[in-house]
C-alpha cells in the first residue's frame, strides 16, 4: 500500500494558485474530485493527512480539514477512524471517462459533416485571455477593476436576494422582463440618447451580440442583403452571415459611413453612428438624415448599434433612432461598456410589433435573461449608481484618451490617429508596409497588448497597417510607458523623457 506521505504520488494531483478566482478550499476540493473521477486515486489508497497536505500546499490545516469534511458530506470521501480519508468505493462504481483511444475505436460522429451553419469557420474574436496580467493592456471591451463600483454592486445584489425580492424574480417569467428594469431603461438610459419609448417597445437581451443574433434569426434568411460599414464590427458581420445573409461593404470616411455608396438592393443597413466601430468617428448630421431618407425610399431597416453611447462625450449626439419618424430604426443598446462586459445585459428598442415577435422568439431560445441579474441591475440604476459610474468613467476615459494621443504623438509620430472625441479606444493608421500583426507579437513580448486592425475589414486583401488601442482597462500612469514599449517593439528608439 502506498504511504500517505509519499509526496511523489500526490505532487501531480494538486495545483493550488493564489491567483485563481477560487478559494484555496475550493481548489483543493476540485483537485480531489477530478482525481477521483479520473480514477487517479484507488479506493485502497488513503489520502494524505490534513496536516501533511496542508504543509505540502502551504495552507492552513483548517482549510484542508474543511475541504475533506465537505467531500465526506458530498459522498466523495469516507473517513475511517484512525486510518484517515479514503475514496468512497460507491463513487468508483460509475463508469470512468473513456480514454481517447477507446473512444476512437467506437467510431466518432462526424459533427462537421452534420452541421448546417459554419460557426467555427467565422472570424474568431481578438480577445486575450491573460490581458489582466499584462503590464500595458491596450485591450478593447474589458473593464478596469479599479473603477468598478464593487460596494454598490454588492449592495444591489444583496437587495435582490431579500426574501420579498426573491418572490418577485424567482418564478418563471416565460417571455416577460423585470418591469423595474424596463422602467429604468425607459427612464434613465434611453433619454440620454434622445429616445423615448413605451415599455412594450423594449426587450432585454443577453448583451448586444444576443440582440443582433435574435434580429438576424427573425428577419434575415439566405439571400438577404445587409449593407455594413467597412471597416466595421466583425462579429455583426459573422452573425448576419450565419443567418444566410450577404454583407455588402460600404466605405467609411471622416463623416462616418458613406451613405451614397449604400446599395438600394440592401434590405438592411447596420451602422454604429455614435462612435463608428472601429474608427470612432461620429456619423455627421447631414449623413444621418440622408441615411434615413434613403431607408425610407428603398424600404430598408436600419439596425443601430449604440455600443459606446452611454458615456458622456465632449460633443454628445442623439441616437439615430431619436430622429427616426418612420419606425425603421432598430436600436441595440448594451451596459457592457459602463457596468461590466461579463454581465451580458443589453436591450433592443423597436416598434411594439417587432418587440412582440422578438419576445416570442426569445422564449424558444432562453425564455428570458436571468431575472435575478435583471433585478440587481434595475436596483443599480434606480439608486443612481449607474449615473455616478457613467460620470466617473467618462472623466477617467477622457483623461486617458488625451494622455494616449499625447504619447502617440511623442513616441509614434508616424502613426496617424482618428481625430474623434469620446469613446473607449483609438484607431491608428501606421506607415505603409506596417504589419500590425507582427507588431502585436513583438509588443506582447514586452507585456503590451494591442489589437491588429485587419479583422475589421471585409475585403480579400485586408490592410495590415491599422491597429486599435483600448483605454478602458489600462491605468492612466501606464499609458505613456506602454506606448514607449510599443515604440520600441515597432523598431523606434524612444526619445528621452
Amino acid at each position: 500500500m502506498a504511504q500517505r506521505n509519499d509526496t511523489a504520488i500526490w505532487s501531480g494531483l494538486f495545483r493550488i494558485s493564489a491567483e485563481s478566482g477560487q478559494t484555496l478550499q475550493a481548489q483543493i476540493r476540485q483537485a480531489i474530485v477530478a482525481a477521483i473521477l479520473d480514477r487517479q486515486i484507488a479506493a485502497s489508497m488513503p489520502l494524505p493527512s490534513c496536516r501533511i497536505l496542508a504543509e505540502k500546499l502551504g495552507v492552513a490545516r483548517g482549510t484542508v480539514v474543511l475541504a475533506f469534511q465537505q467531500l465526506v458530506d458530498q459522498g466523495f470521501l469516507i473517513a475511517r477512524e484512525r486510518r484517515g480519508h479514503f475514496v468512497n468505493p460507491e463513487v468508483l462504481t460509475t463508469p470512468a471517462k473513456p480514454t481517447q483511444k477507446a473512444s476512437e475505436s467506437t467510431g466518432q460522429v462526424d459533427w462537421k459533416a452534420l452541421r448546417q451553419i459554419n460557426a467555427t469557420d467565422m472570424q474568431r474574436p481578438a480577445k486575450t485571455e491573460n490581458w489582466i496580467k499584462s503590464s500595458y493592456p491596450f485591450v478593447y471591451g474589458q473593464f478596469d477593476p479599479a473603477l468598478f463600483p464593487t460596494a454598490e454592486w454588492r449592495e444591489c445584489n444583496r437587495m435582490a436576494l431579500a426574501v420579498l425580492e426573491i418572490r418577485n424574480w424567482a418564478a418563471d417569467m416565460v417571455d416577460r422582463d423585470d418591469p423595474l428594469l424596463i422602467e429604468q431603461i425607459q427612464a434613465r438610459l434611453l433619454p440620454r440618447r434622445g429616445i423615448f419609448a413605451n415599455p412594450d417597445e423594449i426587450i432585454v437581451t443577453l448583451g448586444a451580440q444576443n440582440a443582433l443574433y435574435m434580429l438576424a434569426t427573425l428577419l434575415m434568411t439566405k439571400g438577404s442583403k445587409v449593407a455594413m460599414e467597412d471597416p466595421g464590427y466583425p462579429d455583426a458581420r459573422s452573425i448576419f452571415r450565419l443567418a444566410g445573409a450577404d454583407t455588402l461593404p460600404v466605405p467609411v470616411d471622416s463623416q462616418g459611413i458613406v451613405t451614397e455608396a449604400i446599395s438600394p438592393e440592401a434590405g438592411f443597413v447596420f451602422v454604429t453612428p455614435s462612435h463608428h466601430c472601429p474608427t470612432m468617428v461620429p456619423l455627421s448630421n447631414e449623413r444621418r438624415h440622408d441615411l434615413l431618407a434613403r431607408a425610407q425610399r428603398n424600404n430598408q431597416v436600419i439596425i443601430e448599434d449604440g455600443y459606446d453611447s452611454q458615456l458622456v462625450d465632449e460633443a454628445p449626439q442623439q441616437a439615430l433612432k431619436s430622429i427616426d419618424r418612420s419606425g425603421r430604426v432598430v436600436y441595440v443598446g448594451s451596459m457592457s461598456k459602463t457596468l461590466a462586459p461579463g454581465l451580458r445585459l443589453g436591450y433592443i428598442v423597436a416598434s411594439a410589433e417587432l418587440i412582440a415577435e422578438l419576445r416570442a422568439l426569445r422564449r424558444f431560445m432562453l425564455r428570458h435573461p436571468p431575472a435575478n441579474n435583471q433585478r440587481a441591475v434595475a436596483l443599480f440604476l434606480s439608486l443612481g449608481h449607474h449615473e455616478a459610474l457613467v460620470r466617473r468613467l467618462s472623466a477617467a476615459f477622457d483623461e486617458r484618451r488625451k494622455r494616449l494621443v499625447q504619447a502617440i504623438s511623442a513616441f509614434l509620430p508616424e502613426w496617424r490617429s482618428t481625430d474623434a472625441a469620446g469613446g473607449t479606444s483609438l484607431w491608428l493608421e501606421g506607415p505603409r508596409g506596417t504589419d500590425s500583426r507582427a507588431l502585436a507579437e513583438a509588443a506582447a513580448a514586452r507585456s503590451v497588448i494591442i489589437e491588429p486592425g485587419d479583422r475589421f475589414f471585409d475585403r480579400p486583401e485586408k490592410p495590415t497597417r491599422y491597429m486599435r488601442l483600448g483605454i478602458s482597462s489600462i491605468a492612466l500612469q501606464h499609458i505613456e510607458p506602454g506606448i514607449r514599449e510599443l515604440a520600441t517593439a515597432a523598431g523606434r528608439r524612444p526619445a528621452a523623457a
